[in-house]
C-alpha cells in the first residue's frame, strides 16, 4: 500500500491508516511519501519563509492560483511531525515502523508492515 503527497489531505488520517492495514495482506507494507518538518534549525526558517512567501505567489503567477498553493504550504505545516506520525502508524496496527528523512525533513518516507 503506497501513498504519496496525498495523507495530509484525508480528514480523518487515523481512519486511512486502519483501512492501509485492513487492506493489507499479512506481510504486507505500508509506503508513505509526505512533506515533513524540516530538522535543521537555520535551513528551517530560511523553508519556512520560503514556503509562506515565495510558493504562493509563484502559483499565482504560473498557474493563476495563489489559494491552492496557500493550501498546500498550510497543509504541509498542519501535518504531524515525523515522530507523530509514526506513532500513528503504528496505533493503527503496524510494526516495524520506521521513517528517513530525505532533504533534511522537507520530505519523509514513512514505512511499517502488517505481521
Amino acid at each position: 500500500y503506497t501513498i504519496a503527497y496525498g495523507i495530509r489531505n484525508c480528514t480523518h488520517i487515523d481512519r486511512v491508516l486502519a483501512e492501509a492495514h485492513r487492506v493489507l495482506k499479512p506481510g504486507g507494507r505500508f509506503m508513505c511519501l509526505e512533506f515533513s518538518e524540516v530538522v535543521q534549525p537555520v535551513l528551517a526558517s530560511v523553508y519556512e519563509k520560503y514556503s509562506f512567501d515565495v510558493i504562493p505567489v509563484l502559483g499565482h503567477l504560473v498557474a493563476g492560483d495563489m489559494e491552492s498553493y496557500q493550501y498546500l504550504v498550510e497543509s504541509i505545516r498542519k501535518f504531524p511531525k515525523q515522530e507523530e506520525f509514526a506513532d500513528m502508524i503504528v496505533n493503527a496496527g503496524f510494526s516495524v515502523v520506521e521513517y528517513e528523512n530525505l532533504t533534511f525533513g522537507v520530505t519523509s518516507i514513512h514505512s511499517g508492515y502488517k505481521l
